[in-house]
This record gives C-alpha cells, sequence and structure tokens, in this order.
C-alpha cells in the first residue's frame, strides 16, 4: 500500500462530543434515549438523515401486572434520529420480543416475524417497529446504538473489511458478515455481541456499539467511529479516485451550466413522475465527478441499504469535457445516457425479480454525475432530493476511504435487487400517504410578497408544490418567506428580489428557479400596482408606469417562464392575475383598465403558442380584493373613494353591495382558482377565464 510521507500524522475531522451534564440532569432514561439520539442524529459523518436508530431496555410498570417490566424503547420505522421526539419511539415488551424465538421457522420464513411485532407492543404506543429491532432486543445491554457511520461503512464495504476492522479495533470490535436486516441477523448479532466488548462492523451496512448508560453509549459511539476515520486517514494512499482529469469550473459557469442543463434532463428523468432537483457542488463531490475512476466507481453502486433505497443502486454518469465541450454540446447526447440507463435498469430488474417481487418501480434515475459541474438529484420533492444527494456525498467518503487502503465493493447486485424490492420495504411505501396533487411541481409567483401572491403561494405550498417568490420589496420578501418556510419547511420555499420591468432581474429568476429546483411547471404573474386619475389629469409618467410593469412585465415574465417550460418538454400552466378592469372600462383609471387588457390579450395569444407544447394559460380576474392588499393600503383607496364620490373607510362595504352576491372577496378566493387552473383539474382549459368578482354583470364575459 502507497502511502505519503505524512501518511502517519494525518488526522480525519475531529467529531465534537456534544454531551452535556447540565442538559442530561433530571432526565428519565427514555428523555436521555432522545437526547442522545438528537446527538448522534445532528452530524451526517455519524449517520445519515432517516438513517440508523437507538434504543434502551427501561424498567417500566406494566399497566396490566402494576408489575416491573423490561421495555425495549427503540427507534421507530421511519422518521430522523436528528429531529424525532419521544413519539418517534416504538415501545415492546423485551420478553414478548425475546419469546418469538419460538415463532421463528428459519431465514425463509423471517419476514412473518414482522406480523408478530404488533403483539409486543406496550403501551397501545402505535409507533410503527423498525425491522432492526431484533439487534437491539438481542444484543445483551441496556443501551445500543446502531450507526451508519461513513468511516465505518468504509470498512464494511471494503473487500478485505474484517481484516482491516480487526487490524484497528482488535477483539474490541467484532465483525458479522452481511445479511438483509431482519430476525436472523439480530439473534446473529445477539450472539456476536458476547465476543466483544464494545461493538460489531456489520458488512457493508454500519455499527452496533453498546454500554450500560445513555452517555457512556454515545461516547462509545464517537469514540469508536473517530478511531476508524482516523486509522483510514493516516493510512489512505493519495488519490484514491484516480488524478483529476476533468477540473471545477468556476462557479458562476457551474451555475449557469445547471441553469441549461437542469430543466431539458429534469423533463426526460420525470417523463412517469413530476420531480424536483437538488444541485450539490461541494468540494468532495467536485473532486469525485472530476476523477479520472469517476465512472468506474460510481457504477459499483451506493453503499448500505439505507442509501440506495433512497438513490437507487447506482447514478447516472454523464461525460462532460468542461472547457473541451459546452453545455451544446452535452444536451444532444443526454438522450442516449437517459435511455441507456433506463434500460439497463429494467434487464437489472429482470435478472434480479424473485416470484414476490413488486412490479418495477421508475427506472429513470434519482443521481447524475457531471464532470465539472458535480451531483444533480431528482426525487419527488426537493427535501427527499436533498437527502438522496447527501447519501452520495456519504458514498463518495465510502470510497474515498475504502479505496484509500483497500478497494470498495458493496453488496452483490443481486443482493441489493432483494432490498431495494423487499415485499416488506413496498408494503412500508404503500403505507405512505398518496402524493398530493401538486407534488413534484415548481411554482414561480410573482408580486410574491402581497397579499395576493401570499394566499397563492400558501394554497399551492398545500397542495405540495415548490414555490419561489419574487418581489420588488426585500423587506416583505423576507418576512413572507420566513412565515411559509416556518409552515412548509425551508426545502420548499425560496425567494429572489427583482423588478418585473427588467429583463435582465427577470431573466435570473427563472435561471435561478432552474438551478434550485431543476425547471419551472407552474408561472403565476400576479406583480401589479393600481392608478386613479381622470383622463387629462393622467400623466405620461403615470401611463408608462402602468404599462410597464402590467404590460411589459407580464409580457418579460411569460416570455421567460414560457420558453423555460419548452425546454424542459412537459407542459406547464401559466396562470396571469387580471383584474376585472381587462373586461370592464372604469372611469378614471384608463392606464390601469388599458394595461390590464394588454395583459388579458398576451394570454390568449401565449394560449394560442403554447397548446403545441402543452403550455396553458389561463387567466383569473379578481375585483375588488381589499384585505391584506398593498394595493389598496396605498393611494388607490383613495383615489377609488373619490371616484366613486365616498369616504375612504367606506370602499369595502360600497364593493361588496355593488357585487351580485353581496360578498367580500378575499387573497384565498382568488388564490383558489388560480390553484385550479395550475392543477391536472383544469387540464383541458386554455385561453380561459375566471371571475373572481362575487358577480359583477358588466364583466360577464359572455
Amino acid at each position: 500500500m502507497t502511502q505519503t510521507t505524512d501518511s502517519a500524522t494525518r488526522r480525519a475531522e475531529r467529531l465534537p462530543g456534544k454531551w452535556n451534564d447540565d442538559d442530561a440532569r433530571g432526565l428519565s432514561e427514555p428523555e436521555l434515549l432522545l437526547y442522545r439520539s438528537n446527538l448522534l442524529g445532528s452530524d451526517l459523518r455519524i449517520t445519515n438523515y432517516g438513517g440508523g436508530n437507538t434504543s434502551a431496555k427501561v424498567a417500566m410498570e406494566d399497566p396490566l401486572t402494576r408489575a416491573r417490566t423490561d421495555v425495549l424503547w427503540v427507534k421507530g420505522s421511519g422518521g430522523d434520529l436528528g429531529s424525532m421526539k419521544l413519539d418517534g419511539f416504538a415501545t415492546l415488551y423485551l420478553d414478548k420480543l425475546q419469546a418469538l424465538r419460538v415463532r421463528y421457522r428459519g431465514r425463509e420464513h423471517e419476514d412473518e416475524i414482522v406480523g408478530y411485532f404488533p403483539h409486543c407492543t406496550f403501551g397501545l404506543n402505535p409507533r410503527a417497529t423498525s425491522i432492526d429491532t431484533p439487534v437491539h432486543c438481542f444484543v445483551g445491554h441496556r443501551h445500543v446504538d446502531h450507526m451508519h457511520a461513513d468511516a465505518i461503512i468504509a470498512l464494511a464495504a471494503a473487500r478485505n473489511g474484517e481484516r482491516l476492522t480487526r487490524e484497528i479495533f482488535g477483539h474490541a470490535i467484532g465483525w458479522v458478515p452481511w445479511q438483509r436486516p431482519g430476525f436472523d441477523l439480530g439473534l446473529k448479532i445477539g450472539a456476536a455481541s458476547e465476543g466483544s466488548s464494545e461493538g460489531l462492523v456489520l458488512g457493508s451496512h454500519g455499527l452496533v456499539t453498546w454500554a450500560e448508560s445513555s452517555k457512556e453509549c454515545y461516547e462509545t459511539t464517537l469514540r469508536v467511529i473517530q478511531r476508524a476515520a482516523d486509522w483510514l486517514t493516516a493510512h489512505s494512499r493519495s488519490e484514491p479516485f484516480g488524478p483529476v482529469v476533468a477540473p471545477p469550473l468556476p462557479e458562476a459557469e457551474r451555475h449557469a451550466l445547471v441553469a441549461q442543463l437542469a430543466p431539458g434532463l429534469r423533463g426526460k428523468l420525470g417523463a412517469l413522475v413530476s420531480k424536483v432537483m437538488h444541485y450539490a457542488d461541494s468540494a468532495a463531490v467536485l473532486e469525485f465527478a472530476g476523477s479520472a475512476r469517476c465512472e468506474e466507481l460510481a457504477a459499483r453502486g451506493t453503499t448500505c441499504p439505507d442509501h440506495f433505497l433512497r438513490t437507487k443502486i447506482r447514478p447516472l454518469f454523464v461525460p462532460f469535457a468542461p472547457g473541451r465541450e459546452t453545455v451544446a454540446d452535452l444536451l444532444p447526447r443526454l438522450d442516449a445516457f437517459v435511455t441507456r440507463y433506463r434500460d439497463d435498469y429494467a434487464a437489472y430488474y429482470e435478472r434480479c425479480k424473485r416470484p414476490d417481487s413488486p412490479p418495477m418501480r421508475d427506472p429513470y434515475p434519482v443521481l447524475v454525475i457531471v464532470p465539472g459541474v458535480g451531483l444533480l438529484s431528482f426525487q419527488k420533492d426537493k427535501a427527499t432530493a436533498r437527502v438522496a444527494a447527501e447519501y452520495m456525498v456519504n458514498t463518495i467518503n465510502v470510497i474515498r476511504w475504502a479505496e484509500g487502503v483497500d478497494a470498495y465493493q458493496p453488496i452483490s447486485e443481486q443482493d441489493a435487487f432483494d432490498i431495494e424490492y423487499w415485499p416488506l420495504e413496498e408494503a412500508k411505501l404503500q403505507r405512505l400517504p398518496k402524493p398530493k396533487e401538486l407534488e413534484g411541481r415548481v411554482a414561480l409567483i410573482t408580486g410574491g410578497a402581497g397579499g395576493i401572491g401570499g394566499a397563492v403561494a400558501r394554497r399551492l405550498l398545500a397542495d405540495g408544490a415548490n414555490v419561489i417568490l419574487t418581489d420588488i420589496d426585500p423587506a416583505a420578501l423576507q418576512h413572507a418567506v420566513g412565515e411559509l418556510a416556518s409552515s412548509h419547511g425551508a426545502d420548499r420555499v425560496r425567494a429572489v428580489q427583482g423588478d418585473v420591468t427588467s429583463e435582465t432581474s427577470v431573466r435570473a429568476w427563472f435561471a435561478f428557479a432552474a438551478r434550485e429546483y431543476g425547471g419551472l411547471d407552474i408561472l403565476v404573474s400576479n406583480a401589479g400596482i393600481a392608478s386613479a386619475a381622470p383622463v387629462e389629469e393622467t400623466t405620461l409618467a403615470t401611463w408608462q408606469r402602468n404599462v410597464d410593469i402590467l404590460a411589459t412585465g407580464y409580457f418579460l415574465v411569460a416570455r421567460e417562464g414560457y420558453t423555460l417550460m419548452k425546454r424542459q418538454g412537459r407542459g406547464g400552466s401559466i396562470v396571469f392575475v387580471g383584474s376585472k378592469n381587462a373586461l370592464v372600462a372604469s372611469a378614471g383609471a384608463s392606464a390601469y383598465c388599458t394595461a390590464k387588457a394588454a395583459e388579458l390579450h398576451l394570454a390568449r395569444c401565449l394560449a394560442l403558442e403554447g397548446a403545441e407544447y402543452g403550455i396553458r394559460v389561463n387567466v383569473v380576474n379578481p375585483d375588488a380584493v381589499i384585505r391584506g392588499s398593498r394595493i389598496w393600503s396605498g393611494t388607490w383607496r383613495a383615489e377609488r373613494a373619490a371616484s366613486n364620490r365616498i369616504e375612504e373607510d367606506q370602499v369595502e362595504e360600497f364593493y361588496r353591495q355593488r357585487s351580485l352576491l353581496k360578498r367580500n372577496v378575499l387573497p384565498e378566493d382568488v388564490a383558489e382558482a388560480v390553484a385550479f387552473f395550475a392543477s391536472d383539474r383544469s387540464a383541458k382549459s386554455t385561453g380561459n377565464i375566471v371571475n373572481v368578482d362575487a358577480g359583477n354583470v358588466t364583466a360577464f364575459t359572455r
């Protein structure tokens, strides 16, 4: 093994011990377990998002007999260690779990044991029990951690992992060969734990450690991971990925290339189900993507089961020579790369399927590696795409260490398939809630910090969309995004400030949408102003401002959104938030009415051109949306009061009484109409108008 001259002095980055006795003082055993779990899950070097599990065996009073009994508190199925709460733990009678041995009929029948787990539930706990529960049941220590640390999986997925584990840890850490998680593996781990003092490395899977207190278990877990990381770092050969052959492009060039590349790629990978993109270009990703061995190493597949369940067995590598080629050279080749991956995946399914295998799932890649550019991840939503990218970073770390001291050798293709298409995993997928109507869709809303814009954002987010807000007011925009992110998650909301009348700003918005989410499905053009004055008092500046924002601005936004949707090749929905004044002239508002009429006709023209590409264009015409409106909080209220010869505080009631239904129109009412046009419920509607005005006979379209 080749080493650099300073290898003996190299050490891995420290894993900081975060246990604080003051924070832990007074906590019950379940609360200490939660505290430990959250600490472990807060560092992706220790375990990946959603991966790993922890447990404690706690003496509790049986609610039926009032006798003391040992209860296994163990992280339940799903959830994330870093963010889970106490209700994320399953609770089971330990003696009943251990008694399941008598029901066990061998490995070919072990999945049936899962059906007995609910019969062991303590305290009517509804949390589903994880398939890893037997590990925690049969290890004879009070506290157990099962982690997926990169440094440990590097040993677990190395060709000579058992030998390396022994070399690093001696007899303190044992070795258990790869086996699919389940009851039989739990029995074997329980037996193996009797011969090791601190823990076990599970081949191609992870680490199990134990102790008699929660704090000691936490410290043992960190100590074992750190020792492996230090040894691997100190003994690694240089350039485990091979030399860099495609240096990373400068950041601005990378981001511009992603904005050009992502929409077409998203359209191809979303042939069966709409997907959202996450882009990663960390130093580790760029080094791996640009290395001579990237394609070869990536083809070996991702690492432990928790990874490839979310990433597929391997990523798609897209050959690209930055500096010698441009994105224009790359785009025509994408079809061939994607088609080959899809066909290879179908062949993998046919080779490996078993009589009870579920039907083949989406055969398109989740992860795409582009030399010089980085990693593009496509999943059902932004958070899932981000987590899949994080898993690939874990895999890169594992490959670096494994190839640095030995050879990276994950589980066989058949074993990987048996995890990916495991009937128990399929059952978990079937229990997931049905996708929301706009899951996997990306929406951009102009004027997003206003009353109507905010209501539209809330409505589309509730339907599962990812939303980008634009607005000219940075403070209002920041406030709006903060509120939406707290309600719907930071992954699903983005903001970009700018002016609809600036061609440069508008183009930057859609490049941002492509780079951040992969493209666009829904465009809501909503930015607006209002002004009122008799025609002879309407200045050229007032006229021009209305036209600039309400006509030219809508044109610039629609043109860029339309172009982006065409590049994706998957259709889309453009919705103009117009006005009753687009159909009806109002005295004293010639500039506003004329500009709104221009919007309406632009939408009709776009509907004609977009039909060929599945791009629908429709208009929602509100009237008198006063509450929450920034327009009505300005001079417009006074101007309309003067025009109608009423007091300002009578404006809302005046418009309510003017309507046929005698009802106020709220931003949420407009949002409901926008949501209809944004969704597939209106798949056969284009060039249409919906008035949201509580009834105005002069605005009837026919």
